[in-house]
């Protein structure tokens, strides 16, 4: 990932900020500028979506890209939030047995990754089992 890139992507990244339409009462994540439901009719605003959900769907990752291969196995969830939208997300700090679609989950603020020659390291959400 570019670094303007991930420097345009940060309030997603550290604030999960989403959508919210006022005209359909739709929420999305990532953010939309036009409504995906009401087209152009929509009356579209910011706000900051809530940090705690339920586990919708997930997999498990046990083959994964050379920059993730420290990491296998690990989990990859559909998150459900209480406000509304799914969110894509790893769920870490646990044993991959003890994941289960309904478990509750809540944000944490993790590494994501590393640009190994530049040294950058990348920063975002993910999920930690809440029960």
């Amino acid at each position: 990932m570019s670094v303007p890139r991930f420097w345009r992507e940060i309030p997603y990244r550290y604030r999960l900020i989403g959508s919210y339409c006022e005209n359909c009462k739709e929420t999305f994540f990532p953010p939309r500028e036009i409504c995906p439901k009401c087209r152009r009719a929509g009356n579209i605003k910011n706000i900051k979506l809530e940090e705690e959900g339920e586990i919708f769907s997930y997999t498990v990752i046990r083959t994964a890209p050379p920059e993730f291969n420290t990491q296998t196995p690990y989990v990859v969830a559909l998150i459900k939030l209480k406000n509304g939208p799914l969110i894509l997300s790893q769920v870490t700090d646990c044993d991959v047995e003890d994941v289960e679609i309904g478990k509750k989950v809540r944000m944490v603020f993790r590494k994501i990754s590393e640009d190994g020659e530049a040294g950058i390291i990348n920063y975002g959400y993910k999920f930690v089992l809440a029960e």
